[in-house]
């Protein structure tokens, strides 16, 4: 049986498993308390490891005094960045710019390569974000370590900080690095501006709006820790850390010891969350190889909630401007987006920006679109993709203005919508900036949603709602994603005697549940049983190259990697096979999970058993096992659309979402269940920005002022209604298994479709806009500034 069709899709014959919801295999572990998490590692005689972190945003570091920290109980070291400098200790680099074939490419002003401020571990120079490490102290408690850190003393002379992104691009701001005098390190244009400016010229109607997509903290459950050993005699170091890739973070890391990268192990077991928060490499992990080094002891550190809050990298933090060009029969012309993105004291990823500015145009037909793109340094903590990397600022700055458009006009907002779809005839199709999206039924997805929704029903709970002193509100968007990733993927299959498969891959589960969706597609593959797949994760001894898990890359690349290994291995079997029954190859067939040939059938466990007692030829000395590279450049888009319902208490502007509907195409769906915790995840991660979450930092003083739990809401069950979830499953024509991504989709439209419900719910008030998060506050703002600019128009 072959495994693959003649469009190069995988026969449909084979799917035993994919498409059920197996229940995961990963739970009981986790659930009893057997997982292995970063913090669960200790090693014999290790050390702990505390930093001192600048109190200031942008300050000269003049001097750091050690001697009272050195003369403390316990305390073995102190490190700062003259140590680093003298031992060879560099720059982590992080390769922050896009950069696959289907990237859009990010420059500088001049065309040029863009400056990205280098990170060296502990900066000599200057601080340029409050929580900015300058020194590392090493003691044989934590606790001791900790009040060290307290006792070493930096003099620091403070400069004059900016915050904002939009205020660092003025010609009078503070200079974060002197490399780029104006602070704005990237600035490219996109799409054609000549028929764009046309296009406007012509139109009959012409709106624009500005949005603020406040910056967010990804607050894993589990905070960022490292456990590092070096060995002297082979002269190889280890490093227990959790991270979204192990391989990736490898190589970034030896490049900053300056080691040879096969010198260096990372073992990456559970890892409590990602949300992009983890998946760049932070100064802690050299830090703590180079000290275990240095002190010939093991040195562990775990960062504390607060120092999450000062130093992990953060997400969103986008200003847009946007503008849209309709006919007179509301047909869409153009459209103009300019955003700059506040990327913090350096560059670590413009991910955010370069995904999001593809699809300023998400799921509509326009004639032509311009989109400019600029990055901003500012003294604060850098920015990083974040669950759905940019692109739900572009669809919260679109979906918002489609819905005043709609009222402007005196338009069904659902009409205008529909009118200016892209229709699934015209797939595939590619949009404005050049992006060609490879499949999607988009008509279909709205279709769904309203009917799922109630949507004809609104009127009457409107009326109820009324009837009990509150607003109620509806709100829709629709949304269409990019899934690229890391192009390179390498997987293992190795079968063994005793009853299982081992499936090795390159990526980095942070709660996606890979060792029970991979063990699934291996099975059907295979024609065996998931429990009989065991899928090797995360140490870089054994998994040698891989993207790791980001951008929804891990199913669409690993499972298309396992595809093709299969497809070698099942060959493998049959040439196996013809030595063990002594015939030729081209005689033994196989299906189920069995080679046979005239009577004789064999399962591949007995096989790999009965291969080892023979002598195989020399091509097949390996026996049983496979192992299989390959890469993927072209991007598959996601998509799909939310309904939400809230009621607004107009005295004190709390509001409450009473429904939420998801619709999406993940493409083909390989764990229903898994697909449904992963929608439910990313509607809340987004519901939480559009009406709590926002990381806030004083303006004046560069203070973080969310530093805690206490300070910074994320949402909890009983504030969120129990979702209604769909799935349109049109199968992505670029990979045999036809899926495109699950874990990043819902989030997209949430921020919009909040909103655009809060606003229904308003608008007869005089309220025609909400910036996020909505809070009760700013709600109730928005109803009293509408009331005194009503009684101002008297």
């Amino acid at each position: 049986m072959a495994i693959f069709d003649t469009d190069g899709s995988i026969d449909s014959a084979l799917l035993a498993t994919i498409g059920t919801a197996v229940p995961r295999k990963e739970d009981a572990r986790l659930l009893t308390g057997r997982g292995e998490f970063t913090d669960d590692f200790a090693a014999a005689d290790q050390l702990h490891a505390s930093f001192v972190r600048s109190p200031y945003p942008h300050a000269v570091i003049r001097n750091i005094a050690t001697e009272a920290a050195l003369a403390m109980p316990g305390v073995v070291a102190v490190f700062t960045g003259a140590d680093c400098r003298r031992d060879g200790v560099g720059a982590v680099p992080h390769n922050p710019v896009p950069s696959t074939r289907a990237d859009l490419k990010l420059t500088a002003s001049d065309g040029g390569p863009i400056f990205e401020g280098p990170q060296v571990p502990l900066p000599e120079d200057k601080v340029r974000h409050v929580g900015e490490a300058v020194a590392m102290v090493v003691a044989e408690s934590l606790t001791q370590a900790v009040d060290a850190a307290e006792a070493v003393d930096v003099d620091f002379e403070p400069l004059a900080a900016v915050t904002e992104s939009t205020e660092a691009a003025k010609p009078a701001a503070p200079v974060v690095w002197e490399e780029v005098a104006d602070n704005v390190c990237c600035d490219t244009t996109f799409g054609d501006v000549a028929a764009t400016d046309a296009a406007f010229a012509r139109a009959a109607h012409v709106f624009a709006m500005e949005f603020h997509v406040s910056r967010v903290a990804g607050t894993p459950l589990e905070p960022r820790a490292a456990l590092a050993e070096y060995d002297r005699e082979t002269g190889r170091y280890t490093l227990y850390a959790g991270s979204n890739g192990a391989v990736r973070h490898k190589q970034q890391i030896a490049a900053a010891l300056r080691i040879d990268p096969e010198a260096l192990r990372i073992i990456c077991r559970d890892v409590g969350g990602n949300f992009g928060t983890k998946n760049r490499v932070y100064i802690e992990f050299p830090l703590v190889l180079w000290a275990a080094r240095r002190l010939g002891r093991p040195v562990k550190y775990r960062a504390t909630r607060s120092e999450s809050f000062l130093s992990d990298v953060q997400g969103r933090d986008l200003v847009t401007r946007v503008e849209i060009a309709l006919a007179e029969d509301g047909r869409f012309l153009a459209y103009r987006a300019d955003n700059i993105s506040n990327v913090g004291a350096r560059v670590i990823s413009l991910s955010p920006l370069g995904k999001g500015i593809g699809l300023v145009t998400g799921s509509y037909a326009f004639e032509a679109a311009t989109a400019r793109a600029r990055a901003a340094f500012t003294n604060t903590v850098p920015t990083q993709a974040y669950r759905s990397s940019g692109r739900p600022e572009v669809i919260h700055a679109l979906e918002r203005l489609i819905d005043t458009a709609a009222h402007e006009l005196g338009l069904d907002p659902i009409e205008l919508r529909r009118r200016n779809l892209i229709p699934a005839a015209a797939m595939p199709c590619e949009n404005p900036l050049g992006l060609t999206y490879d499949s999607g039924e988009y008509e279909a997805n709205m279709d769904k949603a309203l009917e799922l929704a109630d949507w004809a029903g609104f009127p009457q709970r409107r009326e109820e709602a009324s009837g009990r002193g509150r607003r109620r509100g509806i709100g829709f968007a629709n949304y269409v994603e990019s899934s690229i990733g890391a192009p390179g993927e390498r997987v293992t299959l190795r079968i063994l005697a005793g009853g299982t498969v081992e499936a090795v891959a390159g990526t980095q589960p942070t709660g996606q549940g890979q060792e029970t969706t991979f063990a699934q597609v291996v099975a059907d593959l295979l024609g065996i049983h998931p429990e009989s797949v065991n899928v090797i994760l995360s140490d870089t001894d054994i998994v040698r190259r891989g993207g790791g898990s980001h951008s929804g890359r891990s199913m669409r690349h690993a499972g298309t990697a396992f595809c093709l290994a299969a497809d070698e291995l099942i060959e493998r079997g049959r040439r196996i096979a013809a030595v063990v029954l002594d015939t030729d190859a081209d005689r033994v067939g196989f299906a189920s999970g069995c080679f046979e040939h005239e009577g004789d059938s064999i399962d591949w466990f007995e096989l790999a058993g009965r291969a080892a007692q023979v002598a195989l030829p020399d091509e097949l000395e390996h026996g049983l096992y496979v192992a299989r590279d390959n890469e993927m450049h072209t991007p598959v888009f996601p998509n799909g659309c939310a309904v939400c319902e809230v009621e607004v208490d107009p005295e004190t502007g709390f509001t409450k979402i009473c429904r939420y509907v998801a619709v999406d195409d993940v493409g083909r769906v390989i764990n229903p269940q898994i697909v449904d915790g992963q929608t439910h995840g990313s509607i809340t991660q987004g519901v939480g920005q559009a009406l709590w979450e926002r990381c806030v930092v004083d303006p004046d003083s560069g203070q973080p002022l969310t530093g805690s739990l206490m300070d910074y809401p994320i949402p909890r069950a009983d504030e969120l209604p129990t979702f209604i979830t769909a799935v349109n499953e049109v199968l992505s024509p670029t990979n045999p298994l036809g899926v495109k991504s699950a874990g990043e989709g819902p989030t997209t439209p949430a921020l919009a479709v909040v909103v655009n419900a809060i606003v229904n719910a308003l608008r007869d008030l005089g309220v025609d806009d909400i910036q996020i998060p909505a809070t009760p506050y700013r709600v109730w703002r928005a109803i009293q500034d509408a009331a005194a600019a009503e009684e101002r128009s008297r």
